[in-house]
């Protein structure tokens, strides 16, 4: 802990059958192995402070909860998988039901199994020999690049080896369980560990150790977090958890609704997944990183308290929550979009459907922040967001300008990305072509036409007085318009994501939002695989080497030599 004592707040890990819940308590330290017991156990969380971010201009988004995610944020593999339910009729067959967390209670003569890896490169995690612990009586197969080599009671070892397609995929399935004792607490567990000392970094044994190793098996309730994830993540000044947390199309309402600790899986389809507060305040802490919660659209009043007030009892005091409604709530292609649209026209807030939209955003925003507020105990600790669409200047002064909800706010933030057209990606021939839809200025999304659309919100912010931020930020070639990862354009856009040249179109166009006036970035996203749906991720995977991803070389470089610049960012 030494160094740290400006941090207010530790946060103690309980293992309750193999379940994670999170608390405040000091700086105690008690050991326990997970394998050998599923009784209560107070463990301290390895705590990890990053160092380096306090002056980082940038922040980073997180990637959705899924077992293709190729962040891999946590430990356990579980973590991530799909939920049994959805895994039917692919895996899961016959009448299953299930408890209130998802887990399989009563197979009733048929199977529960759901995938825990899929179409990942074999890099993302070590191969090798992995534990499989679980509670309840039964019996678990694994299948794809997954298989057996040992089995005991509540105790599994498998092998994970990625074959020669290089690519790894991995499921299990539930055979058999016991309904008055039924497998439950799935934990998929890695080889391997961490130096307490230095918890960016993936140890294979206890050799790379000086006496504090601490095995990913009999930790895993304490570690939780994927080191190599930790090792990327400690760079950014915050992290913004929208996608993390599940809350595009969230069907959350009451705080009966959001994802707990003790939930099967976090991983799923859209609605349904996301990693509880508990986990996205313990990733903050731990990285000593502010955290951009973004609040589900249909979250009601005292959803917003409890929120607030887990938030306010357990974050560490010296980070600030930045606080957002919701997502991209002008762009109707979300649930969210519309939501705001029906609730501006039922309050008769505009006789236009989208500013009606607009202007219900603004206000709920309002609201939301002013039970922040409460719990808070004033603005100082806060940073209130209000959000818009780059190129749309009128949306704007509508969300600022509604009931003065300037008043109410701290920064107005954009989604700056430079990638010529969505038309014009559908024109490319070489790589060279690609790249020239950002830096030609002709085309309407290049680098000096998203330059001149910062410089018009930024003008407007002035007139607030408030910051200009960018909740996304980066390159967005992706054609939407493809079925496969390699119908054309698509491997023409990834390869200039790979190429060199992307490394100095970041640096220009970072500099570009230092030079136009905006403060804080939120680049998006965190390490993902390149496909149909865009080359989006800062690497392809999380472990891939810094050599072969010229947009983290370039996020670093500015990080390293571009101090944050504006009125009290450095922490």
């Amino acid at each position: 802990m030494k160094g740290l004592t400006m941090l207010a707040k530790l946060t103690q890990l309980v293992i309750i059958g193999g379940l994670l819940s999170l608390g405040v308590t000091g700086c105690g330290t008690t050991a326990g192995n997970p394998a050998t017991s599923s009784s209560a156990k107070s463990l301290s969380a390895d705590r990890a402070f990053s160092t380096s971010n306090a002056a980082s201009p940038l922040g980073t988004n997180t990637n959705e909860i899924l077992e293709s995610d190729a962040s891999v944020p946590f430990i356990d593999l579980m973590r991530a998988a799909m939920p049994f339910q959805e895994a039917s009729p692919w895996l899961t067959k016959g009448n299953v039901t299930y408890d209130s967390d998802g887990w399989p209670v009563n197979l009733n003569g048929g199977q529960a199994g759901t995938r825990f890896l899929s179409n990942l490169p074999a890099a993302v995690i070590p191969e090798g020999t992995y534990t499989v612990l679980y509670d309840g009586e039964g019996e678990i197969q694994y299948l794809n690049d997954a298989a057996l080599i040992e089995r005991k009671v509540g105790y599994d070892t498998i092998t994970l080896a990625a074959g020669n397609d290089g690519i790894f995929n991995a499921s299990l399935l539930i055979l058999r369980s016991n309904p008055q004792n039924y497998v439950r607490n799935i934990r998929i567990l890695p080889p391997g560990g961490i130096c307490s000392s230095n918890s960016f970094q993936r140890v294979a044994s206890a050799s790379g150790c000086g006496g504090d190793f601490k095995s990913f098996v009999e930790h895993a309730n304490s570690i939780v977090f994927n080191p190599d994830f930790m090792a990327f993540m400690k760079d950014f000044r915050a992290i913004r958890f929208m996608n993390m947390s599940g809350v595009t199309r969230s069907t959350e309402r009451t705080w009966a609704d959001r994802n707990q600790l003790n939930k099967a899986t976090w991983g799923g389809k859209e609605g349904s997944r996301g990693a509880p507060v508990e986990i996205q305040v313990e990733l903050a802490n731990r990285l000593n990183a502010d955290p951009w919660f973004t609040l589900p659209h249909g979250a009601d009043d005292n959803y917003v308290r409890q929120y607030a007030t887990y938030v306010k009892q357990h974050l560490n005091s010296n980070l600030k929550p930045h606080i957002e409604y919701s997502n991209e709530t002008w762009n109707t292609i979300f649930t969210q979009g519309n939501h705001m649209i029906d609730m501006g026209l039922k309050l008769g807030l505009d006789t236009h459907a989208q500013r009606a939209g607009h202007r219900y955003y603004s206000q709920r925003s309002v609201e939301i922040f002013k039970i922040w507020e409460e719990v808070f105990g004033g603005t100082q600790r806060l940073v209130r967001i209000l959000s818009g669409w780059t190129i749309n200047d009128k949306l704007t002064e509508t969300v600022l300008s509604h009931k003065d909800a300037y008043k109410h706010a701290d920064a107005f933030a954009v989604g700056p990305y430079v990638f010529g057209g969505h038309a014009e990606v559908r024109t490319i021939k070489s790589v060279d072509d690609a790249l020239g839809l950002i830096t030609n200025p002709v085309y309407r999304y290049s680098h000096d036409k998203v330059m001149g659309y910062i410089r018009m919100q930024k003008a407007i912010t002035d007139k607030y007085g408030i910051q200009l931020m960018a909740y996304e930020a980066g390159q967005g070639l992706v054609d939407f318009h493809t079925k496969t990862d390699d119908e054309f354009p698509n491997p023409l856009l990834f390869a200039a994501n790979r190429d060199p040249r992307m490394r100095g179109i970041y640096d220009r166009f970072l500099n570009g939002w230092k030079a136009e006036g905006g403060t804080l970035m939120m680049h998006y996203t965190a390490p993902r695989t390149f496909t149909k749906h865009g080359p989006w991720g800062t690497k392809e995977y999380i472990t891939q080497p810094l050599s072969q991803a010229p947009k983290y070389q370039a996020l670093l470089d500015f990080i390293r030599s571009t101090p944050c610049w504006w009125n009290d960012c450095k922490r």
